[in-house]
């Protein structure tokens, strides 16, 4: 399956100011699932971009400035191509197939920082959401655990754009029963923490069907979602948005054991601080019908 991606991003300035390096992860991560067939990147005003491999292995795109300028533009193309049709063409190892497990000892030094509660102060909140998915003694198949609790959110918590940056914690989310697609990532990455499961953040895209006018979940947007590593399936990603497995209309373009770690673009600029107004971001995610159809 074809994907065609289209990212701008535009920030607007009360005057001229200098900006500072800014980080980009807007290429596709390849892999035997994806491949990028076309990719383009352009920065206004002109900027030198370096790219480099970040300490998770993402493709990083570093722009630096030498000019000052009152708007900036960053607009990024990618042609890809989806093999990822059948998100549950695995099998899980003997001894992940019920919760609680232990990994294996070559694997549990690798996974320690994954699986290590990262907001302790919302662990009852977060145990209290998952209990009823549980057993009276706190067990469960694992994939029945997680692919239900994924399909949870859409169906309990609302949904709310939100392009400024940050995360709400867990127990906010809970609280609210909304979210952005950041948030249902962080809450799911806690509760498969609480559990002992290692979890990551995923920064992409979700495209839309060529096959379908109806609206998807998070569309015109970058997106955000979840990857567990389970031993035998390996890093599996789970949308609790969309309340599906990541599949053949997703695209990463960046994971990290944190949030913070991947946002999609961030830099600095000098100036005073109400010289920054606002900031535009269009994205046009789509499937790409099949020749003929």
């Amino acid at each position: 399956m074809l994907l065609s991606i289209s990212h701008a991003t535009t920030y607007f300035y009360r005057q001229p100011v200098l900006f500072g390096p800014h980080r980009m992860f807007v290429r596709a991560i390849e892999g035997h699932d994806v491949q990028i067939r076309e990719s383009g990147l352009r920065v206004t005003p002109s900027a030198r971009i370096r790219w480099l491999h970040d300490i998770f292995g993402n493709s990083l795109a570093i722009a630096e400035f030498s000019q000052p300028a009152q708007t900036l533009e960053i607009h990024s193309s990618l042609m890809v191509e989806q093999f990822n049709t059948n998100p549950f063409d695995f099998v899980l190892d003997d001894l992940a197939v019920s919760l609680p497990f232990s990994y294996a000892d070559f694997e549990a030094i690798d996974v320690a920082l994954y699986n290590t509660v990262r907001h302790p102060a919302d662990t009852d909140a977060v145990r209290r959401w998952i209990r009823p998915f549980l057993s009276a003694k706190g067990t469960a198949r694992t994939l029945d655990f997680f692919t239900a609790l994924n399909k949870s959110v859409p169906l309990f918590f609302n949904y709310a754009r939100r392009e400024e940056p940050g995360v709400q914690a867990p127990g906010e989310t809970l609280n609210r029963r909304s979210g952005s697609c950041r948030d249902f990532a962080l809450l799911f990455m806690e509760a498969a923490r609480q559990l002992g499961v290692a979890a990551r953040f995923v920064s992409g895209y979700l495209c839309r069907p060529a096959d379908s006018a109806a609206s998807v979940v998070a569309e015109d947007a970058t997106h955000a979602w979840a990857e567990l590593y389970l031993p035998g399936a390996g890093w599996k990603g789970f949308d609790p948005t969309s309340g599906t497995l990541a599949a053949d209309l997703h695209v990463r373009t960046a994971v990290a054991r944190e949030p913070t770690h991947a946002n999609p673009i961030s830099g600095s600029f000098s100036g005073r601080g109400d010289d920054y107004l606002r900031m535009d971001v269009k994205v046009d995610a789509r499937a790409i019908p099949a020749a003929g159809g």
